[in-house]
């Protein structure tokens, strides 16, 4: 299947820009509760090794970026705050689920851009499909999760 041959006014693309804000927002709270968790461990660690411990403080920065890396390059091509709204992140060309490389690049772009802040994610309102320049340097697109399964259903499954 040809990308370009997808309508922009697919159902693939319907209010994905809405639905990437608030699965940022569910992952951005989960991640602060992974972290806090992690940093506990590492607190009690850290007493119970009589400081030595602490130095693992030093992982919990890169914690998000993995956190975003390993979702998106895993099985369901999704965090879990875009799988709550249906959202799943694909290759631009073909619609397959993202390389490893490409999560990778579009994770670090996400992150860079946040440390922008937000600035160059404005851009995606004025794109076709809706996207953010780390998806279009990345080469993914984000599409709904159902209409995607009902474009493309699988061989040997019936579609309802």
């Amino acid at each position: 299947m040809s990308y370009a041959a997808v309508d922009l006014d697919s159902p693939l693309y319907e209010g994905v820009l809405s639905r990437r804000v608030a699965a940022w927002c569910v992952d951005l709270l989960l991640i602060g509760i992974l972290v806090w968790i992690a940093w506990l461990a590492v607190l009690v660690l850290g007493v119970i090794t009589l400081g030595v411990g602490f130095i693992l403080l030093a992982a919990l920065p890169p914690f998000g970026f993995f956190y975003h890396v390993f979702f998106v390059a895993g099985p369901r091509s999704a965090t879990p705050g875009q799988m709550m709204m249906d959202l799943v992140v694909r290759r631009d060309l073909d619609l397959g689920p993202p390389t490893l490389l490409q999560a990778v690049v579009f994770t670090g772009g996400l992150w860079l851009t946040l440390s922008f802040a937000f600035v160059l994610l404005f851009v995606a309102p004025f794109t076709d499909r809706k996207r953010a320049l780390h998806d279009i340097v990345a080469g993914v697109v984000i599409v709904r999760n159902r209409a995607l399964t009902l474009r493309l259903p699988s061989v040997n499954m019936p579609v309802r």
